[in-house]
């Protein structure tokens, strides 16, 4: 049978980095992807020094072409995709009107299509691995609109629901797609985030937190369906509270974090 195979993308740093040490040093291959050449090198190094097995290479989510041909070299190596991680995603923070148009557009490309290009290029892959799974890295921004997060909330509320899409989807085909929602984590795309909410909440989950969080979801099935995983305390309860309070109450809870 040989090592089960995992391709993480946004791998050289941070949620990606840790799921890739984490993953390897359970048995993995790991395919690690991202467009930080210099970042994925050190990544090779960590895990082939420890004795993993790793295969890396460059991959622009928003480049459907790119997928198919990083897929295909991983698949030619490890020969199986047991688990594809769509880790990859970028944040513009501030008031809607404030941020250039062009990069709302730019938050759109990343966070939705790249996980659209991935999860539609890896299909196959996942298809012909027995229970093969797909974790897309939500947000908790996705349970309710946040001020000054308002196009990466969107993002993240639609792969929230494509995610619960193909999970009913793709059930025939022994694929299991989940989901992961974190609070603010401390890695690069948080530094220098200043919005309402980082303020009054702050950032207490490390990229380690959320790489176990993964870890957790994908090697321990449950009895009943679940597609959604709440990492930390704080995530934990905002959902309870989106789903068991009026929707007023929802808006005012999230309004009251925002003022900061």
């Amino acid at each position: 049978m040989g090592r089960p195979a995992v391709f993480i993308t946004g791998a050289a740093s941070g949620i990606g980095r840790a799921c890739a040490l984490l993953f390897a040093a359970n048995g993995y291959h790991v395919g690690g992807y991202d467009i930080d050449e210099v970042g994925l090198t050190r990544l090779a190094a960590d895990i082939a020094g420890a004795g993993g097995a790793v295969r890396t290479g460059t991959l622009d989510v928003t480049n459907a072409t790119q997928w198919s041909q990083r897929l295909a070299e991983f698949h030619a190596d490890s020969g199986r995709l047991d688990i594809l991680i769509n880790n990859a995603g970028i944040l513009r923070s501030g008031q809607f009107e404030s941020i250039d148009l062009a990069q709302h557009h730019a938050v759109v490309g990343v966070n939705v299509g790249g996980v659209l290009n991935g999860t539609y290029a890896a299909f196959p892959y996942l298809r012909e691995t027995p229970g093969a799974q797909v974790v897309n890295l939500c947000s908790a921004s996705a349970i309710y609109g946040q001020a000054e997060l308002a196009t990466y909330g969107a993002t993240k509320a639609a792969v929230k629901s494509l995610t619960e899409a193909l999970d009913l989807e793709w059930e025939r085909h022994d694929i299991r797609v989940l989901s992961v929602l974190p609070m603010f984590v401390d890695t690069s795309m948080v530094h220098g985030v200043r919005t309402g909410t980082t303020r009054s909440l702050g950032v207490r989950l490390s990229a380690e937190d959320v790489a176990s969080g993964i870890w957790s979801a994908t090697s321990k099935r449950p009895r009943l369906p679940r597609v959604h995983y709440e990492i930390g305390a704080q995530a934990k309860v905002l959902a309870n509270v989106a789903k068991y309070s009026p929707n007023w109450a929802v808006r005012t809870a999230n309004k009251f974090f925002s003022r900061g």
